[in-house]
C-alpha cells in the first residue's frame, strides 16, 4: 500500500488495531479489533467516531451573493437563501442530467464551505474553477475531517465543547475545542444524530484521543460506515449514483427545492435541466428502491433483477447490499422500473446461477434520530 496516502490520524488508527486497506486512493481502516457488526450495533446504541479526512474540504471564496449564484449554476439545488450557519446537501449535475458528485456545503457567512467525496475531489475542484470564474476555490489540506455519531454523540462532544448542545441538525458553527478552531456540523452519514468536525491537522490526534476517552465512544471503520449509511438508505457515489443517474432516478428529488423547480422562482439554469425537469414532470423510467432478500443471504452490488423467476430479460439490478446487523436481516437497494417500484413486489435475484425472491421495500431501513 505504499502509493497510497495516508490519513492524519494513521498512526492511531494502528494502534486502535484497525485492519487498513486501500480505498479512493487513501491507506483507511476497514474495521477495528471489536468488528464490524459490533461497530454498527455501537454506533446505532452509543457513538461512533470515524476517521473521514479523506474526503474534499473546499471553500468558496468572493461576494458572498457571486458565490451564491455561481454555485446554484451547477446544481438544481437552492444555495441563495440559505441561511448563515445552515448546510445543505447538493448534487452536481452535467449536462446529461447525471450526477457528477453528492455533497453538502454550508453557508460560513462570508464563505461557502463544501465537502465532497474523495474520489471525486480532483475533478470536482477543477469543474468548480472552471464553471465559476469569478470564484476563488481553495482546497483545504491542513485540516482533518472526524464524524461522531450516534445516540451518545452530543453528550460526548458536549464534554469538550458545551455549546454544540445547542445544535440542530443541518447547524454549522466555529467551535473552540482544546484550544483548537474546529467547524462543527450536526451532521453525518449514519442516519444518526451526530457531528463532523473539521480539525486543525495538527490538533487531530489529541480531539480523537480525548473522543476516544469516553467509554461511549469506540473507533468504527468503513465496514460499519458502508451498513450504517446503507441501513439509513443513503447513496453511495459510483455504486448507487453516478454520471449516468438522474436525482430523480435516483430518489433524492427531496434536495430540489420548489425555487429550482418548473414555476419556481429561480427555476433551472443547471446542467441537464432538460432531462431533469422532465423527469420531475413526467417521472423517471427507473426508480432506487430498498430491497429485502426472503433468504438469509445478503446480495451485493451487481446482482441482476428480473420480473420472476420465469423471465430471462433482466431488469434491474443490485448496488448496494449487506447484512442490516440493526435489523438483524440482509438489507440491500438498487434500481427496478417504475413499475415494478412499489412496496411490497417481490421480483427475483440471481445470485451464484440461481433464483432467489428479493421484495421492494420502505426506504430508510432504520428510521432517522436527527435532532430537529
Amino acid at each position: 500500500m505504499s502509493d497510497l496516502i495516508q490519513l492524519p490520524l494513521h498512526e492511531l488508527h494502528v494502534e486502535q488495531g484497525g485492519k487498513m486497506v486501500g480505498f479512493a486512493g487513501y491507506e483507511m481502516p476497514v474495521q477495528y479489533a471489536a468488528g464490524v457488526m459490533k461497530e454498527h450495533l455501537h454506533t446505532r446504541a452509543a457513538a461512533g467516531l470515524f476517521d473521514v479526512s479523506h474526503m474534499g474540504q473546499v471553500i468558496l471564496h468572493g461576494d458572498p451573493a457571486t458565490i451564491g449564484a455561481a454555485f446554484e449554476a451547477l446544481m438544481p439545488v437552492a444555495v441563495l437563501g440559505l441561511g448563515e450557519g445552515r448546510q445543505r446537501y447538493g448534487l452536481l449535475t452535467n449536462d446529461d442530467g447525471g450526477i457528477l458528485d453528492d455533497l453538502m456545503f454550508a453557508n460560513r457567512g462570508d464563505h461557502l464551505f463544501v465537502v465532497v467525496n474523495a474520489a471525486c475531489k480532483a475533478d470536482d475542484i477543477a469543474h468548480m474553477r472552471a464553471a465559476m470564474p469569478g470564484v476563488e476555490v481553495e482546497e483545504i489540506t491542513d485540516r482533518a475531517l472526524l464524524a461522531l455519531q450516534g445516540p451518545g454523540a452530543e453528550a460526548a462532544l458536549a464534554a469538550l465543547a458545551p455549546d454544540v448542545t445547542a445544535m440542530r441538525f443541518m447547524d454549522v458553527r466555529t467551535v473552540t475545542i482544546l484550544g483548537a478552531e474546529c467547524w462543527v456540523s450536526r451532521s453525518g452519514y449514519t442516519g444518526e444524530d451526530g457531528f463532523e468536525i473539521s480539525i486543525p491537522a495538527a490538533k487531530a490526534e489529541e480531539i480523537a484521543r480525548a473522543l476516544l476517552s469516553d467509554h461511549s465512544v469506540l473507533p468504527i471503520g468503513l465496514g460499519a460506515r458502508d451498513s450504517l449509511r446503507l441501513e439509513a438508505g443513503l447513496c453511495l457515489y459510483g455504486h448507487d449514483i453516478d454520471t449516468t443517474t438522474s436525482p430523480v432516478e435516483a430518489a433524492l428529488q427531496w434536495a430540489i427545492q420548489k425555487a429550482r423547480r418548473p414555476g419556481g422562482d429561480r427555476a433551472g439554469g443547471f446542467p441537464g435541466e432538460a432531462r431533469i425537469f422532465r423527469d420531475l414532470t413526467e417521472g423517471a423510467p427507473r426508480k432506487r428502491v430498498g430491497l429485502r432478500p426472503q433468504g438469509r443471504a445478503p446480495m451485493r452490488e451487481g446482482v441482476p433483477l428480473f420480473a420472476d423467476d420465469a423471465t430471462t430479460d433482466q431488469i434491474g439490478a443490485i448496488t448496494s447490499g449487506a447484512f442490516g446487523p440493526t435489523i438483524g436481516a440482509p438489507v440491500a437497494m438498487g434500481y427496478v422500473p417504475v413499475d415494478k417500484a412499489a412496496d411490497g413486489i417481490t421480483l427475483s435475484a440471481e445470485l451464484r446461477g440461481k433464483r432467489a425472491a428479493i421484495d421492494t421495500a420502505p426506504l430508510p431501513f432504520t428510521p432517522a434520530n436527527f435532532k430537529r
